[in-house]
């Protein structure tokens, strides 16, 4: 446990007045000890908490004061110093309290003189007038009522006053709100102080007739009477002023409705007159006259609905509902309100209203409950299950249970559970589980799809309520069910509380019921083996979100269940070790033990406990285990304890260090993160242990009170602490080797981090068991700089935030030679062509600002000497020199930048080619990061400083403007009428011209204006270059410029300044007023910047510059919204009309850019709207949606189609925006009919933005696309709760859906909106819970949808036959589907249109499909219904046959067929009863032998729906056979058609379908998965060998070919290669030639050549292990080879590691090695290459490869056979050991030994020797990040070769052959050398510089080295070999002879 450190209590202190002051010195006396005196000292004291000790003194003082001394005028007057005091002190200053506690217990002498100074003060605060003081009059006032003694006396004194007063301040407030339009912080305050206003008025009302009995209240025409009849008025007009925010509208009505309850007479009058409130259309026949007058508006006029809303929230709150005080009246008026409210949900969609709505509700049910115990009957039977009042309610929870608001689905759930034990209280003495309401629930709940979040919360209701019994009785697999959904994490919280609902309920009911027997077993059959069955076998996500969720409830609920678990895992983890897919029994057993011991299940000698539990071997397995979840449960099981101060063990450190050797480098960044997290946790349980381990030290005699395994030595387990955090530091430093991968220096950098945090340098005289300062050295802190220069900023990151970690004196350099180099590097990056580099070049400047020697050591350098910069002066405070440094550096990048501007004002194209200016900016920004802009010591150095760089900054920008700003910037094309943008463009265009090639660059392009510019003047006086673009660079290369490298230039470099900018704004504090010293910005720069902003975004039209100016743009608006100046708070709104308003007027002359999605325009509104207050009334977006709307809207008078689009394109663009949230869902309906009638137009660019604001709506009603599946219900909804959350949609979308029906007959006139319509309406599903509300029925849909289906487009048709499912009933479907066939013509039909039969028979094909999905398939009715529909569909079997000519409408109709097959499948014996009745099967026999298929086909291929429709046929013909296999009486019969004609068939589609449903029947594993007639059915297929061969020889078809040799490769080989002969006339050898060369001249045909591969692979082992002679043997080997390159396919890799698997047995661990040594050799290159390849997935196959090698029994011996399947890392290790191991079971250790040297040495990546480094890179396009590795690093590679060479060196001293070894020598000393000569030619810091070529450089010479090194001692010059890589450094101007000299290879 955790102790917080307690917080120190600021109390301000007592400040009294003068007057005061000298009344207490007047009385208080010598000694100090009568009350004036003890108020006196006080007073003067400044310490708050001593005041109050004072205070607590003044009672016990007065009580000693004798009665006739109590006239004393000394305490009349202190006491009135006490009154003043108490009613100065702020409401939550503690003093207040202690001084009412006080005065409560004053004496009785003194209470009266105390009740006169009360008085006097009161009455002098009530008699304030300013307005701004009122807040604090308001306070004292409710402090008076506050259990305060002397409050309540003056409260009866003054009550008439007081509500005299609250009435003046309710008056005044809200017309001062008026004045303050526009002022959010004004406006708040004001709000604020109406709102405490309000509440304490209600609680004068509440607490004033506590105080006064009620007498004053009931007084009719009295002054207390008339005020609160007055407040009643203010109240309703606060009420209906929608000005005011919703919480002052909302206790508002609750204030009205407790003053009618208070003026009212008898209870039985409050529910007529509230009644009359909410329904003023109910004639009341007795309304006073004082009710109308006070609040005759709320009964007169049209109520708005909040203003409802808040009425029915205060009867509902302050009405007493309980004893049945109100009669039947309260009764009537509870289901008036349900009424009332069930209105409002389906009127009010502003989300602040609709958790209103669900809160009212939840108290409506609580209000029911009570009224509920003493209610008369009818009352009851209004409000049982089956009423309408509770049908509503349902339906409520049924559309909201998955609204978006998390408030409103938490309340659902509470109306819900409520609801059923409303129903209880109806139905007392019933029994629950036989009760039809609560079994309909069940059923219907059941039924719905898992996918329903709000399934969850009502079932685990529904638990509570009935028990979990009863549910599982309906169905014992809901447990299972409910898990196999948790793969999705949206559910996973969701499922995990029902379940743990269940097993609880479940638990408590069967101990209740089995006493005596054994309980637990029954419980764990039900809840724990499922778990246990997922945890094995289930994908990660799902695994994964049930030990996260699921996993700790069960084993909070029982801990012993854990020893159930681990007993059942624990036997087969030998057996199901898992695999990349699957955790197996291994996985599962370290996930459930890490579970327990986080939570604290284990024993907290948990060392021994789960030691004990699971073997350090199985650990070992699951720190390297394939699948990455299984290693970090591994690791989690180490690292992870429920306390955070147990002991870290040896064992522990041990496997630690084990897993941190093979796991850094993780591909996936969710494992990185669990890796790092998981570490840190070790790291603080070191950390925090140590401190317990060195109390113990310190006090050795309280070691006798520690448990067993803490009883060692401390100091001992604390050096062992030291040691193991000393090699995690050396194994993480020496992973950042050279070509380390980004995942590993991510991950090394990471946990360095972590250690850098949990052990600093300690101060004062704590202890620390280990600092990382003491692992650093000079060299290491270069290695972590080196990682700046990664591509990957995150690294960036990471290695400045390690370094600034660091103590300062560990990172400082001494060497100002170094500082310079580093200096100089960082500014040459700066102006890199590379974006990557300026960001290197930004963290090497933010390290050195803070090196203290820099500014001395770029004395010399660069023109600011430390003497132009304030130097200290005497008496003053040293200057840090942080921010001298940072002022240095900006002012050197400025200066730098400045010229840079000036050059490129001449030439973009010199810019662009030699020092784009956006790497300076960049720059600036980083260094501006270091430093707290809001204390500054060289303020007015920095004031300079920042104007000058505000005005650079907008030279830059109109620089780069005219292309980021022209119409088409990608191409340069401007299309511009202004002509100095015109001519700017012209002098860039002729720059780039000898580039670009594009006719357009001829001439700049303008629209005709009326002014015809003369663009051939301006265009002679710019010279055009007619050569090459060639620049000059800095060192005198030649630079190549493209128009993409100017625009890149210029775009980076507008966005650079956007967010330097936007900084500025964000960061620098503004100067209060003009000239004032405390500021760096002025408000004059603010609103220069705003109007920079407004500029750049509303006229940029590259994506790039304003999405990033956007950035920069909400910053300050941001810092607008907060300001304290007025006239920049004002200044976001003046801003959006301004552009509102030029958006509206449609100008010609208007910059505003109306292609390209509105550019910025629509980036600019989303920074005004998403800075507005989001506790506000959001009035900007009010505003702002209603003028968009109507603009979006098609309107007759509109002469521009221009405003129409920008308001479509804005309107996207925020409906696309989260950080409006719930705000913008009010207006998603008038989006969708903007958008559906914007379709219509006859501009494109209108139908265009519509299309696209249309998207956006989808995806924001529907969410995020979450799966491939198009038409999953994951996307959809209930078309019940679409149109309850959008009910305006639902005339709109039938009125619109009738004018398109009514012209879809028309195949001429299509109508665009039909599409649209069918899409939204197809997102719609059927539910179970669908009510049947008159108001939103969807029935009228139906007959529209259904003439939908005759649309002349097809795709039209397919939608409407989806879009029709949700709007029939379930119950309707069979009625619907008889219906749509008896409109299908006969064929004897004169006029038969195939547009209408086919979308007739796609709704009835979707219709039927639905119908089969949500039907139990055991249902009786089901199965005749089902009968009824197939009777029904042969009578029109007419339409499958040739009768029929259209191939479409004959597709779709057996399509039915074929799903009627499935639908009927499961009748009695496994047969088709419905089908034989009619003679179905007869039938389909007649439709395939009459087809195309059997008699041929007279079409050419270009017949419409021919390749569809025989598709449809094939799927027919093959379930026909195996319906034929099955039926023992038919088995006799030939078929219609027989699988080799379909393998016959001309048409590849029907081959391809054939084939594919041949595969399963064909493979090994075909009689487990498939069915019983599917086994039957290979033995009547005597000629499938034969004729897959002629295919395979024949075939021209790529997939068929594909498929054919998948087979043959699948199938039993002996079944078909005796056959080859016979059939295709060719030779075994032959055939696998043919294969070979398939494979090999196959690279263009991936699949083809995968399989040709496996297959030719299959054969040559058959042949091997039937001991034949194979002479292909090497050039299968080279296939092999060829397979596993590097820039191959990854299905080709994949295939080739297949093949390798299968081989292992035979090639790479046989104890007689078939191959020679070469091949075999090559063959185990294969293996090393494919673990080292990019792709995940085949380096996982290949790591199955190792451990099917493992598995053998010849190498099984190693002690490696451990190991399950092992992640690529590990296995590349275990590969090498075993292949050593091999070459001496082969006795083939010399040559093999060479060959290992060999791979070692590696090929000669530098290519020609005579290239220099600056030949390396020719030319690297803009955004190449280099040779960038993902995952394979060589020199991990290279240290296991050395590894495994070193023993192996030893044992093959005496049988190398000299020459072969000289030769290697001479080969590697020359390699060594011109290593050496290149590394010199690289410039100083390469690192930075020339990273990829210093990179390339180190690791050969890595390798080179390694490779000496052995060879030395295999010629007798070493007498030692080490077994582990040692990386040396080189010096850069160290020789690499001398190098090789002073290392120790």
């Amino acid at each position: 446990m955790v102790l917080k450190k307690k917080k120190d209590i600021q109390v301000a202190a007592l400040i009294v007045g003068h007057q005061e002051l000298e009344t207490l010195k007047s009385f208080a006396d010598a000694e100090g000890e009568n009350l004036a005196s003890l108020l006196l000292h006080c007073v003067q004291l400044t310490d708050g908490l001593v005041q109050i000790q004072c205070i607590k003194q003044i009672v016990p003082l007065l009580q000693k004061i004798d009665g006739h001394q109590a006239c004393d005028p000394m305490f009349r007057s202190c006491l009135e110093v006490l009154g003043r005091i108490y009613f100065s002190v702020g409401p939550k200053n503690p003093l207040k309290k202690v001084l009412a506690s006080s005065l409560n217990g004053l004496p009785e002498p003194f209470f009266a003189d105390a009740v006169c100074s009360f008085t006097s003060c009161l009455q002098e605060e009530l008699k304030t007038t300013n307005l701004y003081s009122y807040r604090k009059v308001v306070d004292n006032l409710a402090s008076c009522m506050e259990n305060f003694n002397l409050g309540k006396r003056t409260f009866i004194i003054f009550i008439f006053c007081f509500l005299q007063f609250l009435q003046k301040v309710l008056v005044e407030i809200p017309e001062e709100n008026r004045k303050f339009t526009g002022n959010h912080i004004a406006q708040t305050e004001l709000m604020h102080d109406l709102l405490i206003t309000i509440r304490v008025s209600v609680m004068l009302v509440q607490k004033g007739q506590e105080i006064s009995q009620g007498e004053l209240w009931k007084i009719p025409g009295s002054p207390v009477w008339q005020s609160m009849c007055d407040l009643l008025s203010i109240f309703s007009k606060i009420l209906r002023n929608d000005d005011l925010l919703q919480n002052i509208q909302s206790t508002s009505g609750l204030a009205i409705i407790l003053l009618i309850k208070t003026l009212c007479d008898t209870n039985e009058m409050i529910p007529g007159l509230v009644n009359h409130l909410i329904l003023p259309s109910v004639e009341s026949p007795k309304v006073p006259e004082w009710f109308m007058s006070s609040c005759g508006s709320l009964c007169m006029e049209d109520i708005p609905g909040p203003a409802l809303l808040f009425l029915c929230q205060g009867a509902l709150a302050m009405l007493s509902w309980k004893n049945g005080n109100m009669g039947q009246s309260g009764e009537k008026l509870l289901l008036d309100i349900a009424s009332v409210l069930f209105t409002l949900s389906l009127q009010l969609k502003e989300s602040s209203l609709e958790i209103f709505l669900s809160r009212i509700l939840v108290i409506w049910t609580n209000s029911a409950l009570d009224i509920l115990e003493s209610s008369s009957l009818s009352l009851k039977n209004s409000l049982n299950g089956n009423s309408y009042t509770v049908g509503r309610l349902l339906e409520y929870v049924y559309t909201h249970w998955e609204h978006p608001l998390d408030a409103v689905r938490h309340q659902t759930k509470t109306i819900f559970k409520n609801l059923l034990q409303i129903h209880k209280c109806t139905v007392e003495g019933s029994n629950c589980v036989s009760d039809p309401f609560f079994l309909g629930l069940i059923e219907n709940l059941l039924r719905l799809e898992w996918h329903v979040k709000g399934k969850y919360t009502c079932l685990s209701c529904l638990v509570d309520c009935v028990g979990i019994e009863n549910i599982l009785a309906v169905n014992k697999t809901i447990p299972s069910q409910i898990l196999e959904v948790m793969g999705d994490q949206s559910l996973a919280p969701y499922a995990s509380d029902l379940l743990e609902t269940m097993f609880k309920n479940h638990k408590n009911h069967l101990k209740s019921q089995a006493l005596c027997s054994p309980w637990i077993d029954q419980w764990h059959e039900t809840w724990v083996s499922p778990l246990l069955f997922i945890l094995r076998e289930g994908n990660l996500e799902q695994t994964s979100y049930i030990i996260d969720y699921y996993l700790p409830k069960l084993l909070k609920c029982s801990p012993e269940s854990l020893g159930y678990m681990v007993k059942i895992l624990q036997t087969s983890t030998n057996i199901n070790t898992g695999s990349r897919d699957s955790r197996g029994s291994l996985g599962a057993l370290m996930a459930c033990l890490r579970t327990a011991r986080a939570h604290g299940h284990l024993q907290s000698a948990s060392h021994v406990t789960w030691s004990s539990l699971v073997s350090i071997a199985k650990i070992k397995q699951g720190l390297v285990h394939q699948h990455c979840q299984v290693r970090i449960d591994a690791l989690g099981l180490l690292c992870e304890s429920h306390r955070s101060t147990e002991i870290v063990y040896v064992e522990e450190m041990q496997l630690i260090q084990f897993f941190i050797f093979y796991n850094l480098n993780s591909q996936s960044p969710g494992m990185r993160q669990q890796i790092c997290y998981l570490l840190q946790k070790l790291f603080s349980r070191i950390q925090e242990s140590s401190q317990v381990l060195y109390k113990l030290e310190q006090n050795k005699s309280q070691q006798d009170s520690l448990d067993d395994l803490t009883k060692k030595n401390p100091s001992e387990t604390l050096q062992q602490y030291k040691d193991f955090m000393s090699s995690i530091c050396n194994i993480l430093f020496r992973a950042l080797f050279p070509g380390s991968s980004h995942s590993t220096k991510f991950t090394v950098l990471t946990i360095l981090g972590s250690i850098a945090e949990l052990f600093p340098v300690p101060e004062g005289k704590a202890q620390a068991v280990f600092q990382l300062s003491e692992e650093i050295d000079f060299a290491r802190v270069e290695k972590i700089m080196e990682c700046f220069s990664s591509t990957f900023e995150e690294v960036k990151i990471l290695a400045f935030d390690l370094l600034m970690k660091l103590p300062k004196t560990i990172i400082h350099f001494q060497d100002p030679l170094k500082l310079q180099a580093l200096f100089r590097a960082a500014m040459d990056l700066s102006t890199s062509t590379k974006p990557y580099d300026c960001v290197t070049a930004s963290y090497l400047l933010k390290f050195l600002i803070g090196q203290e020697g820099l500014l001395a050591a770029l004395a010399t350098l660069i023109n600011n000497p430390p003497g132009l910069l304030p130097c200290q002066k005497e008496g003053e405070e040293p200057i840090y020199f942080v921010e001298r440094n940072t002022l240095m550096v900006i002012r050197h990048l400025l200066e730098n930048l400045e010229k840079e501007i000036s050059q490129a004002e001449s030439s973009l194209l010199q810019a662009a080619a030699l020092f784009p200016m956006y790497g300076r900016v960049h720059c600036i920004i980083g260094a501006f990061q270091q430093l707290s802009l809001n204390n500054l010591a060289l303020v007015t150095e920095w004031r300079h400083m920042v104007a000058k760089l505000i005005l650079i900054s907008y030279r830059l920008s109109a620089v780069v403007a005219p292309v980021v700003q022209s119409s088409s910037p990608e191409g340069l094309i401007p299309m511009d009428t202004d002509s100095e943008t015109a001519s700017r463009l012209q002098m860039i265009l002729n720059e780039i011209q000898p580039r670009d090639t594009n006719d357009y660059f001829d001439q700049v392009k303008m629209t005709k204006t009326q002014n015809d510019f003369g663009f051939e003047d301006l265009a002679a006086g710019v010279p055009v270059i007619t050569t090459s673009a060639e620049m000059k660079g800095k060192e005198g290369q030649s630079c190549d410029v493209t128009a993409q490298a100017v625009l890149v230039c210029c775009w980076r470099s507008m966005k650079e300044v956007a967010l330097l900018l936007g900084m500025l704004c964000q960061l620098m504090p503004l100067q209060s007023v003009p000239k004032a010293p405390d500021g760096l910005l002025t408000v004059e720069q603010v609103k220069n910047i705003g109007n920079y902003f407004k500029q750049h975004l509303l006229q940029s039209r590259h994506r790039g510059a304003f999405e990033l100016a956007y950035t920069g743009f909400v910053k300050l608006t941001q810092v607008l919204t907060r300001c304290p100046s007025e006239c920049l708070q004002r200044l976001p709104e003046q801003w959006l009309r301004d552009v509102l308003e030029e958006i509206k007027s449609s100008n010609p002359s208007s910059k505003l850019c109306a292609t390209r999605r509105s550019a910025g325009i629509p980036f600019y509104i989303q920074a005004l709207l998403a800075s507005e207050p989001k506790k506000g009334r959001m009035d900007l977006l009010k505003i702002t949606m209603k003028e968009l709307i109507s603009l979006a809207v098609p309107s007759d008078d509109s002469q521009s189609s221009v405003p129409q689009v920008h308001a479509l394109n804005i309107l996207r663009a925020l409906f696309r925006d989260t950080r409006l949230g719930e705000n913008i869902i009010p207006y998603v309906a008038d989006g969708i009919q903007a958008a559906i009638l914007g379709f219509t137009s006859p501009v494109w660019a209108v139908r265009n933005s519509s299309t696209l604001l249309f998207s956006s709506l989808i995806t924001r009603i529907f969410g995020v696309k979450r799966g491939k599946d198009e038409h999953s219900k994951k996307n959809r909804m209930t078309g019940r709760e679409f149109f309850s959350r959008f009910p305006t949609l639902h005339p709109f979308l039938l009125k619109q859906l009738e004018v398109v029906a009514n012209t879809v007959d028309s195949e001429l006139n299509l109508h665009p909106n039909l599409f649209l319509l069918l899409l939204i309406l197809g997102k719609l599903y059927p539910s179970p819970m669908d009510g049947a509300s008159s108001a939103l029925s969807m029935a009228p849909f139906v007959p529209f949808i259904r003439r939908c289906g005759h649309s002349a487009v097809y795709r039209s048709r397919e939608m409407a036959a989806r879009a029709l499912v949700p709007f029939v009933m379930i119950d309707q479907i069979p009625d619907t589907i008889q219906s749509l066939l008896s409109e299908l013509p006969n064929c004897t039909d004169l006029c038969i249109r195939q547009n209408h039969i086919h979308g007739i028979l796609l709704q009835v094909f979707h219709l039927l499909q639905s119908y089969s999905d949500s039907k139990h398939r055991a249902n009786s009715d089901f199965q005749q219904e089902l009968t009824d529909i197939t009777a029904c569909i042969r009578a029109k079997l007419w339409l499958a046959k040739r009768q029929n000519p259209c191939l479409v409408t004959r597709a779709a109709c057996i399509d039915i067929l074929i799903l009627l097959t499935r639908c009927l499948d499961r009748g009695p014996e496994g047969s088709w009863p419905g089908l034989k009745i009619f003679g179905f099967w007869e039938e389909v026999g007649t439709i395939i032998s009459e087809s195309e298929l059997k008699t041929g086909i007279p079409y050419s291929s270009a017949i419409p729906g021919l390749i569809q429709y025989l598709q449809s046929l094939t799927r027919l013909a093959i379930a026909a056979m195996f319906a034929t296999a099955t039926d023992y009486n038919e088995k006799t019969k030939d078929g219609p058609i027989s699988l080799i004609q379909l393998l016959q068939s001309d048409f590849p589609e029907v081959r391809l379908l054939t084939l594919e449903n041949l595969l399963p029947l064909v493979t090994p594993a075909a009689p487990e998965q498939n069915t019983g007639e599917k086994k039957d059915f290979l033995p009547s297929l005597p000629d499938v060998g034969e004729k897959l061969l002629k295919m395979a020889m024949e075939e021209k078809h790529q997939d068929c070919l594909a498929k054919v040799l998948n087979i043959l490769h699948s199938m039993d080989i002996s079944k078909w290669l005796p056959l080859i002969e016979s059939c295709i006339h060719q030779t075994a050898k032959e055939f696998l030639t043919w294969t070979m060369d398939i494979a090999n001249n196959s690279n263009d045909r991936i699949k083809i050549q995968s399989e040709a591969l496996k297959l030719s692979s299959k054969m040559v082992t058959h042949h091997v292990q039937k001991n034949k002679e194979v002479r292909l043997l090497k050039q299968w080997v080279q296939l092999v080879a060829c397979c596993c390159g590097g820039e191959l396919q990854t299905e080709t890799k994949l295939a080739a590691a297949e093949v390798l698997i299968s081989i292992t047995p035979f090639f790479l661990t046989s104890q007689h090695p078939v191959l020679d040594l070469p091949d075999t050799m090559t063959l185990w290159k294969c293996v090393f290459i494919l673990l080292q390849s990019e792709e995940q997935t085949v380096r996982d196959r290949a790591s199955e490869v190792v451990h099917a090698a493992l598995s053998q029994e010849s190498t099984s011996q190693t002690g490696d056979s451990d190991f399950s399947l092992v992640d690529a890392g590990k296995a590349l290790d275990l590969a090498m050991a075993l292949l050593c191991k091999l070459l001496q079971q082969w006795d083939q250790l010399g040559e093999g030994l060479l060959i290992l040297i060999e791979w070692l040495l590696g090929e000669d990546v530098l290519g020609d020797s005579a290239e220099s480094p600056d030949q390396w890179v020719e030319e690297d396009p803009v955004f190449d990040k280099g040779e960038e590795n993902i995952w394979a690093e060589a020199l991990t590679y290279v240290s296991h070769l050395v590894k495994h060479l070193s023993p192996l060196c030893k044992k093959s001293v005496p049988s190398q052959d000299p020459k072969e070894l000289n030769h290697l020598r001479k080969t590697a000393s020359q390699q060594y050398e011109h290593l050496s000569q290149l590394y010199k030619e690289l410039p100083p810091t390469p690192e930075f510089s020339k990273t990829a070529d210093h990179t390339r450089l180190n690791i050969q010479k890595e390798r080179t080295s390694a490779c000496l090194k052995i060879l030395d001692f295999l010629e007798g010059k070493e007498e030692n070999l080490d077994s582990e890589l040692t990386p040396r450094r080189w010096h850069p101007r160290m020789g690499f002879a001398r190098a090789l000299k002073k290392s120790s290879f």
